[in-house]
């Protein structure tokens, strides 16, 4: 076990401060983001963004993944990769079924009689 100095206390505990504080402005921009009237692409992809920084930001600082070797960080970035990949995997599927339904005629109550 890693026996810590007074001041390795102190910066980490200012480190950990500065990360709660640029985790709490990010927060507010995104809330930022979701009033204005702009294209709601644009806005989903904001969203996106800040949300991945914070995310980066925790697994960074809080995590601890900032201090630990690339391996892990490789195991921690794995399945965020996976998970983009299945979602441009799934689009064209989500997009056929979106039309489908779209085209489709709605049902009547007298249909079914």
């Amino acid at each position: 076990m890693t026996v810590h100095t007074p001041e390795q206390l102190a910066h980490e505990h200012r480190r950990y401060l500065q990360v709660f504080f640029w985790l709490a402005l990010l927060t507010a921009v995104e809330l930022a983001v979701v009033y204005p009237h702009i294209s709601t692409l644009a806005k989903g992809l904001m969203l996106v963004v800040l949300a991945a920084t914070k995310a980066t930001l925790v697994a960074l600082f809080y995590m601890h993944l900032a201090v630990e070797r690339r391996t892990l960080a490789y195991i921690a970035l794995t399945p965020a990769v996976l998970c983009v990949f299945l979602l441009f995997m799934l689009l064209p599927d989500l997009g056929a079924f979106t039309r489908a339904l779209t085209h489709a005629t709605p049902v009547t109550a007298e249909a079914h009689e």
